[in-house]
């Protein structure tokens, strides 16, 4: 199986809906850290994966949409808490809408929220 990883970073705020939140209860900040990790069996003719330049453009879009944003705010955390699991779910429908190689058969979305803690979701594409 093969695998390309691209990343990015950037700062967005966020405040939990749970019950007794705690300190995170209140707009407070993340320096994000977004990793995509493609896999699959085969490359493509050019002996590629993934095409770089649509993994890196999906990771512009999903920086752009979110830097400097309340995620509490964005149409697709509506009605749900924004805790990092849900981010990376949200940000693996939005790459796999850009991100359409054949050759990608799984696809790893990995936040990271502070330098300890992440969350990761993966599936089939």
């Amino acid at each position: 199986m093969y695998s390309t990883t691209v990343l990015t970073d950037f700062v967005a705020q966020h405040y939990l809906t749970v019950p007794d939140p705690g300190p995170e209860g209140v707009p407070h900040s993340h320096h994000y850290e977004v990793e995509l990790t493609f896999r699959g069996p085969e490359l493509n003719e050019y002996d590629y994966l993934v095409d770089i330049d649509d993994a890196e453009a999906a990771l512009a879009e999903i920086a752009d949409r979110y830097r400097d944003e309340l995620l509490n705010d964005q149409p697709k955390f509506a009605g749900d808490n924004p805790s990092v699991e849900r981010f990376a779910r949200v940000i693996f429908d939005i790459v796999t809408d850009i991100v359409t190689d054949d050759t990608v058969t799984e696809l790893t979305v990995t936040v990271w929220e502070d330098d300890e803690a992440a969350a990761s979701y993966d599936a089939a594409v």
